[in-house]
């Protein structure tokens, strides 16, 4: 009896995808954000301020997304690892337990 996932989480697969969608909208919105802050820079106020701590927290979102892309994607070889040498194991003994 397989598990059949009931939410975009259940799996690790599911779960990474959704980080890379969320590194594609924060590369969007970056370079939004440049052409903005570019604009902004002919006259420097509260607002160019602003948009630079919005583009220094988007870089730190990005470099933690990127982080947790990596995790997510280590656990998925790891589970593929540990379910190989299990099966490998099931295959020697013959038995599930």
């Amino acid at each position: 009896m397989t598990h059949q996932p009931e939410t975009p989480f259940d799996s690790l697969e599911s779960a990474h995808e959704y980080v890379g969608l969320l590194l594609e909208t924060i590369t969007d919105a970056r370079n939004e954000l440049a052409a903005d802050a570019a604009a902004a820079e002919a006259n420097p106020d509260r607002r160019l301020e602003a948009l630079r701590l919005v583009q220094y927290k988007l870089e730190k979102l990005d470099a933690h997304l990127q982080s947790s892309s990596r995790l997510l994607n280590d656990l998925r070889t790891l589970r593929r690892l540990l379910l190989e040498e299990r099966l490998a194991l099931v295959k020697r003994t013959g038995t599930t337990g």
